[in-house]
């Protein structure tokens, strides 16, 4: 009986994962970011989930986006596949609300200008202007999150 004690107390527990946890394996997401249907703009997302003041973003890029202007999301870039270069700063050119806290414009002046290789992550602050252009095709997650104004 001491033995049988002794070797239950000795298996390891199985425990769940904590409420909130979530995974992807890098497959999943370049399969989940390649079906994205792309937009007027050659751009496609597929937001992935979210928990509160932060969600998680996949966009597919065919070619350049828009300046985009978040007044109350700070977006955190890293790149999964593909290249281009990420301008921020500066002016938005002809900027225009699309929803409420959120402008788009056409390009971006005096902004400065980051080569996006796989593996590189961008911290975009709110209120910042931030454009993406695209020579070919770009895959990035966006981990959004939504700061106090």
């Amino acid at each position: 009986m001491k033995l049988l004690i002794f070797m239950a107390a000795a298996l390891p527990l199985v425990a769940a994962d904590p409420d909130g946890f979530a995974s992807w394996t890098s497959a999943e997401l370049q399969a989940r970011a390649k079906a994205t249907k792309l937009d007027e703009h050659k751009a496609g997302a597929d937001r992935v989930a979210s928990w509160g003041n932060h969600s998680l973003l996949l966009v597919r890029r065919e070619g350049d986006g828009e300046v985009e202007v978040h007044e109350n999301q700070v977006d955190v870039i890293t790149v999964i596949s593909g290249a281009g270069t990420l301008i921020v700063g500066g002016t938005a050119v002809d900027a225009h609300q699309t929803v409420p806290g959120e402008l788009r414009g056409k390009s971006i002046t005096g902004g400065t200008s980051h080569k996006m290789a796989v593996g590189d992550v961008f911290h975009v602050p709110a209120k910042v202007p931030h454009q993406m252009l695209v020579p070919k095709s770009l895959i990035i997650q966006v981990v959004k999150v939504t700061v106090s104004q």
